[in-house]
C-alpha cells in the first residue's frame, strides 16, 4: 500500500480543485478518527478517506460513472478492499449494498464531512472551531440546511457501532483538529 505522502500526491495528480481537495483531507481525518474508534488500521482507512474521490474530475462528476472509474488509478497502489470502498461510497447507482465495515464507514465518514462544513461556512467566521456537536444535531433534522447531504448516508455510522451524537463529537473534532489543512 502506498504511503500517506505518496496517496497525497496521486490525489493531487488527479484532482486540482481545491474545494475536493479540502473535502478529501476532510474525509481523510474522519477515516482515521474512525478507524480509532473501531479499532481498525488508521493508515489504511485515512488513505481510503483521502483518495475516495480521487475519479470525481475524470468522471466529470458523473454520477453513474463516479467512484467506478478509480480502480484503474488505484490497482496496485492500494488494497483491494480499500478500492472496493472508493466504489462503494456510491453504491446506490449500481443498487449495491454497503455490508463491510470499511465500505460503510467510508460512506458515512465522507459524507459528514460536507455537512459539517456546510454548518462551518454559514457562521460569521466560517471555521469549524464554532461548529457545535449541538449545531449537527440540530441541522441532522432541518432538511432545507444542506438539503443534497444524505442524511441516511451519515446515519449508516450506527451500523458500524457508532451512536450518532459519538459519530457527529468525534467527526467535529477530527476536522477541527486538521482546520489548518482545510482552510476552516
Amino acid at each position: 500500500m502506498i504511503t500517506r505522502e505518496e496517496a497525497l500526491a496521486l490525489l493531487k495528480e488527479h484532482i486540482k480543485s481545491d474545494a475536493m481537495i479540502k473535502h478529501s483531507l476532510a474525509s481523510e481525518a474522519i477515516m482515521r478518527a474512525a478507524a480509532k474508534e473501531l479499532g481498525e488500521e488508521e493508515e489504511k482507512w485515512g488513505i481510503a478517506g483521502l483518495l475516495h474521490d480521487i475519479d470525481v474530475e475524470l468522471t466529470g462528476g458523473d454520477h453513474m460513472r463516479h467512484a467506478f472509474e478509480s480502480r484503474p488509478i488505484l490497482q496496485g497502489k492500494v488494497d483491494d478492499d480499500v478500492i472496493d470502498a472508493i466504489e462503494m461510497h456510491n453504491a446506490e447507482v449500481k443498487n449495491l449494498t454497503r455490508e463491510k465495515k470499511l465500505d460503510i464507514a467510508l460512506t458515512a465518514c465522507e459524507t459528514i464531512s460536507g455537512f459539517i462544513t456546510a454548518i462551518a461556512l454559514i457562521y460569521p467566521d466560517k471555521k469549524v472551531a464554532s461548529v457545535k456537536v449541538k449545531s449537527i444535531t440540530k441541522r441532522m433534522k432541518e432538511n432545507r440546511f444542506a438539503a443534497g447531504v444524505s442524511r441516511e448516508k451519515i446515519l449508516e455510522c450506527e451500523k458500524i457501532g457508532i451512536p450518532f451524537e459519538r459519530f457527529a463529537e468525534m467527526s467535529l473534532k477530527a476536522m477541527q483538529d486538521a482546520a489548518p489543512s482545510l482552510g476552516l
